[in-house]
């Protein structure tokens, strides 16, 4: 919090002793140098225009700074700051995510931490955004949460130099919830650098990450028919016993992270030579804590999971560290493209503090991991076509391998095609191989072999609507899963272990995307259907997940200000849900409830006034009176019925 306070002194300075420059000297609106400025006969100051504030991620992606009020803004305006269609929030703000489009998951060849549940919102260095500005410009950002509590996301960005930029940012929740044992405390500190010098032979990107992940864990509810018997005296959710009162887990980590060229020749031509390299230095930790290992359910005493080492203080703690070096040389010649080859070294240690030996089974404590890879790359862009291809192979003992090819042909500003293909051979995560825990049947040692991924898809951006497929075959897929006998789910305990699926799980796909406007009406509309092909029930997604949004927007009072108010559909098919496990912070498989088919109807007013938007939305209105069936998980219900209020508010200096 220390960092927080520190940040939002600086942008408190900042605003006081900038906000009257940035009447006289920015204005995006008008010819003048001021809006109030309307007198032709004066000659107009040079001031920045909105195409000299970029956003550069590691892949070259620029984005321009966008102070708008779009519905793609709404959709987008929560915890994660993004479009989270496709994913199914947890009640309190801050926790996890179930997934229910399979497509939105990344494939790294690499084995990572694992705890993949506990990291929807832990960026990683591809989500890391550089700026490049003309002037110092302020981002503010509010959102009111569940309970006592907020969500504020601080970022300030600024040049001493054309050819130098700073960034600096800080994303903080505080969120209580509904639910006993329920809070949500999180923090993402950033600070980035960007810096090429003058001749252009020499380019930099470099930024420092610390962030950290805190939930109080309840286990979800301990008898699902009081939720669902609507009884009045339920509707304080306070009262509805939870498995879990004392426990919590934590996620903390570190990152430092360079990335930087250099041009071999003196000067720019039509034949280019590059030295490359990039440096990622990173550390997590991961605890579960509970005080109380017996846990109650309906006046009786529920050991939720399963024999333990210790009677109370449970104090899990996994610890991990990885070094990543990737040495490339480059060539450039404007007719063809761009030709990399690279070797990198990726060095990790996942560990614990004591050898675990009980029951003639042996848990190490350490998994170490040396690869190198080599590979190369080709990158196209010529007119209207842009192409990536690329292939990397291990040269040690450790089998890993990825291929993969983009293609995309932008016909016109309105119509973009794009095709990709993607073929991994990925080692395991850590935590599928090696995991420690004061309870019993939480520890294993195992030596899986690579999960197989092939996937195929397609995507077309038009004025008739936006279509995407993936096509995807997947082989010896990890997961973990519910493996509680039927006795100990009869006292409710739940054991959970990682599975290697020997067969062939095939996945397809289709997303459609189409707005309709009628005057100042507009009715958008998002349909994903998806099916898989496996003989067991492992990868469990539902067919059909929709959003539809109906919604009216006009300019008022001279156009000063600009009004959107409209109405959300979610919706999803019922289907085998996974449960969330806080012990390992990851999701498994389960077939014993189905979650689904019911609506979740939003209200929504948004109002823009020059460069700041403000939201107000009603979230899950119906809730009240179209039953409580809502779940996020079999043990965890869906949001109830909550008003929020936020804003997004940017200055220029």
């Amino acid at each position: 919090m220390r960092i927080y306070f520190v940040l939002l002194f600086f942008t408190c300075t900042t605003l006081l002793f900038s906000q009257k420059r940035i009447k006289q000297n920015l204005d995006f609106n008008t010819k003048y140098q001021s809006a109030l400025d309307t007198t032709k006969s004066r000659q107009p100051q040079k001031i920045a225009t909105i195409d000299m504030y970029h956003f550069i991620t590691l892949e070259r992606d620029t984005t321009y700074i966008d102070t708008s009020l779009t519905i793609q803004k709404e959709y987008s305006h929560n915890y994660l700051r993004r479009d989270t269609f496709g994913l199914l929030s947890f009640p309190n703000e801050g926790q996890t995510y179930n997934t229910l489009q399979y497509s939105l998951t990344e494939v790294n060849p690499f084995p990572e931490f694992g705890f993949k549940a506990k990291h929807f919102n832990f960026l990683e260095a591809n989500q890391i955004r550089y700026a490049s500005v003309a002037t110092p410009v302020t981002e503010l950002f509010f959102k009111s949460t569940m309970q006592k509590g907020q969500l504020v996301d601080s970022y300030i960005a600024l040049n001493t130099a054309p050819n130098l930029n700073f960034s600096i940012a800080y994303k903080g929740l505080r969120s209580v919830g509904k639910y006993i044992n329920q809070l949500s405390s999180t923090g993402n500190f950033r600070f980035t650098v960007s810096y090429n010098t003058l001749n252009k032979r020499y380019f930099l990107n470099a930024h420092y990450t610390q962030q950290d992940i805190l939930n109080e864990e309840n286990g979800g509810l301990t008898t699902i028919d009081d939720f669902e018997s609507e009884n009045p005296d339920y509707r304080n959710r306070q009262r509805l016993e939870v498995f879990l009162t004392d426990a919590k887990s934590f996620l903390k980590g570190k990152r430092i992270f360079v990335d930087h060229s250099f041009m071999v020749n003196k000067k720019q031509g039509s034949n280019n030579l590059y030295l490359n390299h990039q440096f990622n230095y990173e550390n997590k930790f991961f605890e579960y804590n509970q005080l109380t290992v017996p846990s109650s359910a309906n006046g009786e005493v529920v050991n939720r999971f399963g024999e333990s080492f210790k009677s109370s203080e449970i104090n899990d703690q996994t610890q991990y560290n990885k070094m990543y070096n990737k040495i490339g040389l480059t060539y450039e010649n404007t007719t063809l493209g761009k030709f990399q080859f690279f070797i990198d070294d990726f060095r990790s240690n996942y560990y614990y503090n004591q050898i675990l030996i009980f029951d003639n089974q042996t848990v190490p404590n350490v998994l170490n991991q040396k690869i190198n890879t080599v590979g190369g790359q080709y990158q196209y862009q010529k007119n209207k076509w842009n192409g990536n291809f690329l292939f990397s192979r291990s040269i040690t003992n450790q089998s890993l391998s990825n291929l993969e090819a983009k293609m995309q042909y932008d016909l016109d500003e309105s119509n973009q095609f794009v095709l990709r293909y993607q073929n991994t051979n990925k080692l395991a995560n850590n935590n599928y191989n090696l995991h420690q825990s004061s309870y019993v049947a939480y520890n294993w040692s195992n030596d899986f072999k690579n999960e197989k991924m092939n996937s195929l898809s397609a995507t077309a951006i038009t004025p008739f609507g936006s279509v995407s497929a993936q096509y995807s075959i997947l082989n010896d897929h990890l997961y973990f899963n519910d493996v509680s006998s039927i006795a100990q789910k009869n006292i409710q305990t739940q054991i959970i272990a990682p599975i290697q699926y020997g067969e062939t799980i095939n996945y397809l796909s289709l997303k459609i995307s189409k707005e309709f406007q009628f005057g100042k009406f507009a009715l958008d509309n998002t349909f994903l259907y998806q099916k898989v092909r496996q003989d067991q029930a492992v990868l469990n997604v539902p067919e059909l997940v929709a959003r539809n949004t109906i919604y009216f927007t006009d300019y008022f009072f001279k156009k000063a200000l600009f009004l959107q108010t409209g109405f959300v559909f979610n919706y999803f098919s019922s289907y085998y849900g996974n449960e969330y496990n806080p012990i390992v912070g990851e999701f498994f498989v389960q077939r014993d409830k189905k979650i689904g088919n019911f609506p979740v109807l939003d209200f929504f007013v948004n109002a823009k006034i020059q460069r700041t938007r403000i939201y107000l939305k009603a979230e899950h209105f119906n809730s009240s009176f179209t039953g409580n069936s809502f779940y996020a998980s079999p043990n965890n219900p869906y949001r109830d019925f909550t008003i929020r209020f936020g804003l997004i508010w940017n200055f220029f200096e």
